[in-house]
C-alpha cells in the first residue's frame, strides 16, 4: 500500500536538485534542500525564488503563491538534515563512488522507515542499495532536465526494491504532475539507452568531418522534429556527464556501439563541459 509522502528531502542544490525542489514545494510538499555547504544549499533556494519570481512577473503566477512556495523549501547543511525527511532523494554528482559514498551515510543519517531515492540516470539501484541496510527502500527516480518543464519521471526499480516503496514514489512522482515510465535495473535505464548512442553518434559524425555541428544539429532537429540538436543537447547535459554515461554502457554491456567518440573525451579532458563551463561544442561564455 502507497505512503503519502509530505516532507520530501533532496541532497544537491544545483540545476536538478534545485528543480526537483521547486516542483515538490509547488505541490504543496515541505521541502528539505540540503548540500555539503549552507551558502550553495541558500544559492539553489534563491535560484528558485528568482525562476519563480519571472512567472509572478509574466502574470504566471500571485507573489503570494511564490513566497509560500519558497517558504516550503528550508535550506541545510550536510546530512544530518534530512533526517526529518520521509524520503530523501539524491541528485549529487553522476559519479559511481560519490553515490555509493552518500548511499551509505544517508542510510545511517535518515529514518529508519525513510525512502531513499536517486537522480541517477544510469548508476545501478541494486548497487546503491547494497551500500544501504534497507535495499528494499531504495530506488530510482529519474527526472529529466529542466525538472518543471518536462514531464516525464523514470522509476528504476533494484532488484531488492519492495513494492510499498515503488507504489509511494510513484503516487509521490504524479503528485508533483509528471508521467512515469518504470524500467529494470539495467545500464542506461530507457531513456539514456536510447538517447546516449545518438547523441555519441552525432559526435563522431562531427569528428569524422561529415557535417558542420550547426548542420549536424539543424537536421536532426528539423528532420526528426526533436526540441534541439544533439550536440546542443549534449552541452545542456554536461559532456562529463555525457562521457560518463556512455563509458557505463559500454562496460556494463560490452558492446562497440557504445564506445564513447575519441573526440568526446577530448572536449572533457579540455575542460569544455557545455554549458555549465562556458564551452562545449558551442561557446557559450557570452551568453
Amino acid at each position: 500500500m502507497a505512503r503519502s509522502l509530505q516532507k520530501i528531502g533532496i541532497l544537491g542544490a544545483g540545476q536538478m536538485g534545485a528543480g526537483i525542489a521547486q516542483v515538490a514545494a509547488q505541490a504543496g510538499c515541505e521541502v528539505i534542500l540540503a548540500d555539503v555547504s549552507l551558502a550553495l544549499a541558500e544559492r539553489g533556494r534563491a535560484g528558485i525564488d528568482k525562476i519563480l519570481g519571472k512567472q509572478v512577473e509574466k502574470g504566471k503566477l500571485q507573489e503570494a503563491e511564490r513566497r509560500a512556495i519558497v517558504e516550503r523549501i528550508r535550506a541545510v547543511e550536510g546530512i544530518a538534515p534530512l533526517a526529518a525527511a520521509e524520503i530523501v532523494i539524491e541528485a549529487a554528482t553522476e559519479n559511481q563512488e560519490l553515490k555509493k559514498k552518500i548511499f551509505a551515510e544517508l542510510d545511517a543519517t535518515a529514518h529508519p522507515d525513510a525512502i531513499l531515492a536517486s537522480n541517477t540516470s544510469s548508476i545501478s539501484l541494486t548497487l546503491l542499495g547494497a551500500q544501504t541496510r534497507r535495499p528494499a527502500k531504495v530506488i530510482g527516480m529519474h527526472f529529466m532536465n529542466p525538472v518543471p518543464l518536462m514531464a516525464l519521471v523514470e522509476l528504476v526499480r533494484g532488484l531488492a526494491t519492495d513494492e510499498e516503496t515503488y507504489e509511494s514514489t510513484a503516487e509521490l512522482a504524479r503528485r508533483l504532475g509528471k508521467t512515469t515510465v518504470t524500467s529494470r535495473d539495467v545500464p542506461g535505464f530507457i531513456v539514456n539507452r536510447v538517447l546516449m548512442p545518438l547523441l555519441n553518434e552525432a559526435i563522431y559524425a562531427l569528428n569524422e568531418g561529415m557535417a558542420s555541428k550547426e548542420d549536424i544539429d539543424t537536421a536532426i532537429k528539423l528532420g526528426l522534429n526533436h526540441p534541439m540538436g544533439p550536440l546542443t543537447l549534449a552541452d545542456l547535459i554536461g559532456l562529463d556527464t555525457t562521457l560518463f554515461i556512455m563509458e557505463v554502457l559500454h562496460r556494463e554491456l560490452g558492446e562497440d556501439k557504445y564506445r564513447p567518440c575519441p573526440l568526446l573525451r577530448q572536449y572533457v579532458a579540455a575542460g569544455w563541459l557545455g554549458r555549465k563551463s562556458g564551452r562545449g561544442f558551442y561557446d557559450y561564455s557570452k551568453k
